[in-house]
């Protein structure tokens, strides 16, 4: 709090208040009377500071700091008795900016999508209430909003009544607030209230699927009736929150001074784009709300998929604790047989996830992976990664089943143009960062190819899963260069080793008949020199590709089989979908992966991870990385005779 105060240009001290002074209160508090004391015996104007609309994942009481903060000079945005500064905006604000407008509705958008709510500790596996029913919304018991919003508890009483009265025979779900079911605070409605055709709906459920089968919604002054609105609603309101007044609610108590008519849009503008303060965690700097629906998008990701913990499997002992900051709860067992009598999710690492495992697995399989934006350095250096991919229903790598990554490139055909431009930003910036999956420096080869075609051939490791799964026709370095040789017989070609392999870490061979060898380079200058790339399954052929590079696949790599490729092999005829560059990006890099932030240790949205990459806040290779990864190696190769 003090943080978004100080970078809103208020200094928050301790002491008597001077001549230009403000006195600052946290809302109407028990505490905030001893500040309204001192602003009038000294003069010095109040600040209402209250949490804004989207805070947090869990509530304020259970320690988490806000993204966000109200900062009002006249009044809390809550208090009904006069004029807030928010109900000032609402009231005289053009609201006539398209450019505004369109991001208000943009951002209502994905947050629906999202189910983002002020408060995110949902579990989405939970499905809601059958349709049909009225929705009515608990608050906690003695909370300023109630009391400022110009109600009490004999309110909650009436509006029970009338969400009765008002749809005889339907059946009545009471919402409990978040703080009620954490034991923090009382409710009004508890299990003595309930009749019949009665429930409390204690479970974390999303808003916005309760809005979606609900044929009304009932609220006192509750956050959730402004979110009501933005689902479609017209919601029933008992007391005086900022949302109603505006056109858009039922009011059972009218604010005479507040005439004018919002659109959904404008109202959103008002109160989430305008008003708040925004912080941005991972820049340590105010920001707009498009940029804490990326933090939250990427923190509750984390939060929903990770909230039951996980059993482990098949991780080597190094990566252990980077999964632990990942992932948060994983108990990291020994064997399949315990990991499947381990009652939680599990993670196996996907090149080590045997047929056991899917088959009987009664709780939902993680197969991991590193994301395609990974680090700086080679994992095979034991480099921790910044991106890692979960996947269910496959692997990206093996094309003879479908991936969660398939499914998104599919489906990314229907991405609203706001997530559109978000995938071709971050495109942009890769590009310009000079980003690859690894990041490796070396410098650029000199070469003169006298106006022929430059091609560069890109070497990998010849037992990798990714070639053993997708290029079975022509498994091996020296079968891809006579067939670049056979296919561009007038070409220069530039053969680039895998970097693990001239490490001395992993297998792959070639013979030389090429152009050039292009040792220790830094894959991104010879992309920036070449007019095709030919591979077999290498990333370095996506990363071609989001260059606008033409990429010529010799095997069926994730991004084969969309028409963005020249393919050579036959891809799944599963790949019936044609999405644009754009789109492929957006499935790969924001859909796909999830991120880590290694400087403040949160999930991270992709666009924090491209600027670590590009500023190299990231832990680099050591001697004792390179050490501890070639004795792994041997290790490993020793394993079989041990066990014979």
């Amino acid at each position: 709090m003090r943080r978004i105060l100080d970078l809103s240009g208020f200094d928050l001290t301790l002491g008597k208040p001077g001549a230009d002074d403000l006195v600052a209160v946290w809302g109407k508090s028990p505490t905030s009377g001893r500040g309204e004391v001192v602003s009038g015996a000294t003069g010095s104007p109040l600040l209402y500071v209250e949490d804004a609309f989207l805070r947090s994942i869990k509530p304020g009481r259970s320690g988490e700091p806000p993204l966000g903060l109200t900062l009002d000079r006249q009044r809390p945005y809550f208090d009904s008795a006069g004029p807030s500064d928010l109900e000032t905006l609402l009231a005289e604000a053009p609201f006539d900016d398209a450019a505004l407008l369109t991001r208000a509705r943009n951002a209502m958008a994905r947050m629906r999508t999202l189910h983002l709510s002020k408060y995110n500790d949902l579990d989405l596996s939970l499905s809601p209430p059958a349709p049909g029913y009225v929705l009515v919304i608990d608050q906690t018991r003695d909370d300023a909003a109630i009391e400022y919003g110009n109600a009490s508890v004999s309110h909650f009483r009436e509006m029970l009544v009338y969400a009765q009265q008002d749809f005889p025979g339907a059946r009545i779900i009471i919402k409990s607030h978040p703080d009620t079911v954490a034991g923090h605070r009382n409710g009004h409605f508890g299990p003595e209230h309930l009749t019949d055709r009665m429930t409390l709906l204690t479970d974390p459920v999303s808003p916005y699927e309760l809005m979606d089968g609900a044929l009304a919604v009932y609220t006192v002054s509750s956050t959730l009736g402004f979110e009501a609105i933005m689902a479609g609603h017209k919601p029933n309101v008992f007391g005086q929150p900022f949302y109603a007044g505006w056109g858009l609610t039922e009011d059972h108590q009218p604010i005479d001074r507040r005439q004018r008519r919002l659109t959904r849009a404008q109202l959103f503008a008002g109160a989430m784009m305008l008003y708040p303060k925004w912080y941005d965690p991972y820049r340590d700097r105010l920001c707009e709300l498009e940029t804490v629906l990326d933090t939250l998008e990427a923190m509750t990701r984390a939060r929903r998929q990770d909230r039951h913990g996980y059993a482990a499997v098949g991780m080597s002992a190094w990566k252990r604790p980077h999964l632990a900051e990942f992932f948060g709860d994983v108990d990291t067992l020994g064997s399949e047989k315990d990991t499947l009598g381990a009652g939680k999710p599990i993670l196996s690492w996907a090149g080590k996830t045997s047929d056991l495992l899917p088959r009987q697995a009664q709780w939902p399989l993680y197969r991991v992976e590193d994301g395609f934006l990974r680090s700086h350095g080679l994992g095979a250096d034991l480099i921790p990664p910044v991106s890692l991919v979960t996947d269910q229903t496959g692997i990206y790598y093996d094309p003879r089943s479908a991936s969660d990554l398939e499914l998104l490139i599919k489906a990314s055909v229907d991405l609203p143009q706001d997530a559109l431009d978000r995938a071709e930003r971050l495109r942009r910036n890769v590009i310009k960062a000079g980003l690859s999956k690894y990041n490796l420096d070396g410098p650029a080869p000199e070469f003169d190819a006298q106006g022929r075609e430059v091609i560069l051939v890109v070497g990998q490791v010849e037992n990798d899963a990714s070639v053993l799964t997708g290029a079975s026709e022509m498994p091996s370095n020296d079968m891809l260069i006579k067939a670049a040789r056979r296919d561009f017989p007038e070409s220069f070609l530039i053969y680039k080793p895998h970097p693990d392999v001239e490490a001395g870490l992993r297998e792959g061979a070639f013979s030389e008949n090429v152009d050039l060898v292009a040792k220790r380079v830094d894959p991104i200058t010879l992309l920036e020199r070449c007019d095709r790339v030919v591979t077999l399954t290498s990333l370095l052929g996506f990363e071609a590709l989001i260059r606008e590079i033409p990429v010529t696949c010799y095997g069926v790599p994730f991004y084969a089989g969309w028409g963005l490729t020249d393919d050579r092999d036959t891809p799944p005829p599963r790949r019936n979908a044609n999405p644009t560059l754009t789109q492929l990006v957006h499935a790969c890099l924001i859909g796909y992966p999830r991120y880590f932030d290694p400087k403040t240790g949160l999930p991270c949205p992709p666009e924090v991870a491209v600027e670590r990459l590009a500023t190299a806040e990231l832990p680099q290779p050591t001697t004792r990385n390179r050490v501890l990864a070639k004795l792994q190696r041997r290790l490993s190769a020793l394993a079989p005779l041990w066990r014979r």
